[in-house]
C-alpha cells in the first residue's frame, strides 16, 4: 500500500485544470475537463475535489486513480449495458461516444447512510418515510441495510432536487418505457457491483449512475462507474461490529472528506464562510484522501497502483492525446 509520505512530492503537481486547445471545446465540470468534439468527447480526470457541491482543493493523483478505476470498471459492466468508452489513451484521460444525458441522475442504494441534503439518512432522520417513491419502514437507523436495493434519482440543477419516477415522467425527463429499462439496467450495474466489490472484501453502499441515449438510440452508460467519487464503499471485514457499536463505518471513499468538512463546526454550504473551511484543509488531510483512493483502486483492482515517473501530467497527456485532436 502506497503511504502519504510516498505521496507527499505530488502535492505541488497536481491537476487543477488543463487547457488542450487543439481537443475542441472545453466545458470544465466539477472534476472533469471535458473537450467536445462532433463525434465524440474527451474525458480528462483532474485532481479537483468536490463535496457538497463545491470545489475545495486538488487531491495528489486523484485524477488518475478516478479514469482508470472507471476504465477497469467499464469493462466488467460491459455485457450488462453498452457503454461510451472508445479507448483510454492516457492514464488521466478517457475518449468517448457522444450520447445525449438524461436529465436525471441515478442513484442506487442499499444502506441508510449519508451526510448530503439528498442523502438517505438525512431525509429519514428529517421523519420522511416515502423517498422518491420509496416506503421506508420505521424504526431504521443511520448505516442500516435496506431489505433490498432502492433508486432514488436526483435531477440536475444548480442543486440537485429528489424526484420520484411519477415525477421523471411528468416532466418529460423519460418515458414510462424509458424509465422501466433506465431502473432495470442501474438495478443490474449495482448487483454487478456489489458481487464483484464483496469478492474483494467491500461492501458496494450506493452510487450515482449518468445514461444517455446514444446517436442509434440506445441507452448508454456514460461518465464514470463505480468510482469513490461516484460510490460509497464501506470494508466489510469490519461493518458488523462497527455498526453495532453505532460508530461510523470504515469508509473507502469522498464521504471521509465529507464528514471531515462537517466535522469543524461550520456549515459547507455557508458561503461566507467557505473560505475559512477551505484554509484548513491541511497537506496531511488531502494525503489522507489520496492515500484512501488508492487504497481503494489496490483493494478492488487487485493490482498496485503505478506511481508516475514523469511530474509533467501536462506533458504527458499532450504526447498521448495526439491522434485525438480535433480533425485527425
Amino acid at each position: 500500500m502506497i503511504s502519504p509520505d510516498q505521496l507527499r512530492p505530488f502535492l505541488a503537481t497536481t491537476l487543477q485544470e488543463t487547457n488542450f486547445l487543439s481537443l475542441g471545446k472545453k466545458y470544465a465540470g466539477k472534476v472533469r475537463d471535458v473537450y467536445q468534439q462532433p463525434d465524440r468527447n474527451i474525458l480528462i480526470a483532474t485532481d479537483r475535489q468536490s463535496a457538497f457541491d463545491h470545489a475545495w482543493c486538488t487531491i495528489p493523483l486523484k485524477g488518475q486513480v478516478l479514469n482508470q478505476l472507471s476504465a477497469w470498471w467499464f469493462e466488467r459492466i460491459a455485457d450488462a449495458m453498452p457503454t461510451h468508452v472508445i479507448a483510454v489513451p492516457d492514464p488521466n484521460a478517457m475518449v468517448v461516444r457522444t450520447v445525449q444525458i438524461l436529465k436525471i441522475e441515478i442513484v442506487v442504494r442499499a444502506y441508510l447512510t449519508g451526510s448530503t441534503g439528498t442523502s438517505a439518512w438525512v431525509n429519514y432522520h428529517k421523519g420522511i418515510r416515502n423517498f422518491c417513491g420509496n416506503l421506508l419502514p420505521e424504526g431504521m437507523v443511520k448505516n442500516q441495510k435496506f431489505a433490498s436495493p432502492i433508486i432514488t434519482p436526483t435531477t440536475k440543477a444548480e442543486e440537485d432536487e429528489l424526484i420520484d419516477p411519477a415525477g421523471i415522467i411528468q416532466r418529460g425527463f423519460s418515458t414510462s418505457d424509458q424509465w422501466e429499462e433506465i431502473a432495470d439496467r442501474a438495478l443490474a450495474l449495482f448487483k454487478r457491483g456489489q458481487e464483484i466489490a464483496a469478492s474483494r472484501g467491500l461492501i458496494l453502499v450506493d452510487t450515482k449512475y449518468e445514461m444517455g441515449i446514444d446517436r442509434e438510440g440506445i441507452l448508454t452508460i456514460a461518465d464514470e462507474v463505480h468510482t469513490p467519487d461516484s460510490s460509497r464503499y464501506w470494508v466489510a471485514a469490519t461493518y458488523e461490529e462497527r455498526f453495532a457499536e453505532g460508530k461510523e463505518p470504515e469508509s473507502l471513499d469522498k464521504e471521509f472528506f465529507r464528514l471531515w468538512l462537517s466535522g469543524q463546526g461550520i456549515d459547507p454550504y455557508d458561503a461566507p464562510k467557505r473560505d475559512l473551511l477551505r484554509s484548513r484543509i491541511t497537506d496531511d488531510v488531502r494525503l489522507m484522501l489520496a492515500a484512501k483512493y488508492i487504497d481503494l483502486y489496490e483493494r478492488m483492482t487487485g493490482a498496485d497502483f503505478q506511481v508516475p515517473r514523469d511530474a509533467d501530467v501536462v506533458g504527458r497527456m499532450e504526447r498521448n492525446l495526439e491522434k485525438w485532436k480535433q480533425g485527425v
